[in-house]
């Protein structure tokens, strides 16, 4: 069975304490953390305190804890919620992005990107979205299947680098 720590108290915080308890511009959760320290240092158990103040056991471990580690600072603020910010190597992001492909794939998807990241899926959106890349959306050049397509190129830039004189060379392509 675990002992709770035993809480000693100099005047000078027992004092500050008690302003604690009785000031109106305290808040109701600092008042309560301030009694459960008072009865702790006054002898009583963490059971009988939690009866008394009408809370849990647990709550009056917790706070007579924080205060026999950290004193007053310990528990005027409560510990920060949470994990802590995911932290993503985003040159590597915008590299595989944009450099790489995933194994039998056309373009990366947000999971497959985090499942290579060890990141979440909404992580990876997220920076996707701050770098304006959109993997899903693929630029490329695609090379003709046409068995004269070399010869065709190469009359085509020919003409583009030595034309004809008083000529006018004009260019369309299946998009424009």
């Amino acid at each position: 069975m675990r002992v709770a720590p035993e809480i000693l108290l100099t005047d000078e915080e027992r004092i500050k304490l008690t302003r604690l308890v009785r000031s109106k511009l305290t808040s109701v959760r600092l008042a309560q953390r301030a009694r459960i320290v008072l009865l702790a240092a006054n002898g009583m158990q963490n059971k009988d305190i939690a009866e008394q103040l009408g809370i849990g056991r647990v709550q009056v471990a917790r706070w007579r804890e924080r205060y026999a580690q950290s004193g007053l600072a310990g528990i005027e603020r409560d510990l920060p919620r949470g994990a802590p910010p995911v932290k993503v190597n985003t040159a590597r992001l915008v590299e595989l992005t944009t450099q790489a492909k995933p194994v039998a794939a056309t373009h990366w998807s947000t999971r497959k990107m985090a499942a290579e990241l060890g990141v979440s899926a909404s992580t990876i959106m997220r920076h996707w979205h701050a770098h304006g890349l959109k993997p899903h959306i693929v630029r490329g050049f695609k090379v003709s299947r046409d068995p004269k397509f070399v010869e065709k190129l190469e009359d085509i830039v020919g003409l583009y680098m030595s034309p004809p004189e008083h000529a006018l060379v004009l260019c369309c392509d299946e998009k424009s």
